[in-house]
């Protein structure tokens, strides 16, 4: 069900290393500032900028880190404008893949972008290219427990969809009602793994070219303004 995003994937296979070189620390300081500059720096009043911050504290960003970007975002702070960029186009073996950016340079990202996709095989498209084979949803993952409970649990905090994944089960909402579920499944005891809203694939593809798509994935991974990115390519 969930597409390949940075956050649900790399997010927990290699933050830790991630962010002793700061790469991580720096995709969650531009996200938490641009949801402040979008929805003001009260987290209480902003959900956004809540799943923001709670991606950082997850990570173990410092306070400090965590309030300069807030405060970067609303402009009590100086800094260069953080604005979001979607990408869309073909990876490698013809995967539909769509990249969303935070940058402070429009056209420093968008010629990168460009090369990655020309250098892992794969061709940048135009708006709209690859959107179509995509449906936006609100997607939480809460670790396995008591299997059945949590699935009925699941259903009753409002999810339209919970399957298994790994260690976890990920719950399907839409996304104007992600907010309900998330605080519906915590009154219920469960603790949030991670929650964002995702683009994910209406079906999945065949992967032809498994070690070059990887190579791309790690170099996506690795951009310092690539904040999400997601892929129909079926996972083996």
């Amino acid at each position: 069900m969930s597409g390949h995003s940075k956050w649900a994937q790399i997010h927990r296979q290699k933050g830790a290393a991630d962010a002793k070189k700061g790469a991580i620390f720096t995709k969650l300081a531009n996200n938490i500032s641009l949801a402040a500059k979008l929805g003001g720096g009260n987290p209480d009043g902003n959900f956004k900028l809540k799943l923001a911050i709670d991606q950082a504290r997850a990570a173990n960003m410092p306070k400090d880190n965590i309030e300069r970007a807030i405060k970067r975002g609303t402009g009590e702070l100086a800094g260069g404008e953080i604005v979001e960029l979607r990408y869309e186009g073909f990876g490698p073996g013809g995967i539909a893949v769509i990249i969303d950016c935070l940058t402070d340079n429009r056209n420093r990202t968008a010629g990168e972008i460009k090369h990655l996709f020309n250098q892992y095989g794969g061709s940048l498209g135009s708006p709209n290219s690859v959107a179509w084979q995509f449906a936006s949803k609100g997607v939480i993952r809460i670790k396995k427990s008591n299997d059945e409970k949590t699935q009925l649990d699941a259903i009753e905090a409002g999810a339209e969809d919970i399957v298994p994944e790994d260690e976890y089960f990920v719950i399907a909402t839409d996304p104007k009602n992600l907010q309900a579920v998330k605080t519906n499944l915590e009154k219920m005891g469960y603790t949030i793994e991670y929650a964002e809203t995702e683009m994910v694939a209406k079906e999945k593809a065949e992967i032809k070219d498994n070690e070059n798509l990887k190579n791309f994935f790690n170099a996506l991974d690795d951009h310092p303004d690539v904040n999400n990115y997601y892929s129909n390519a079926k996972e083996n």
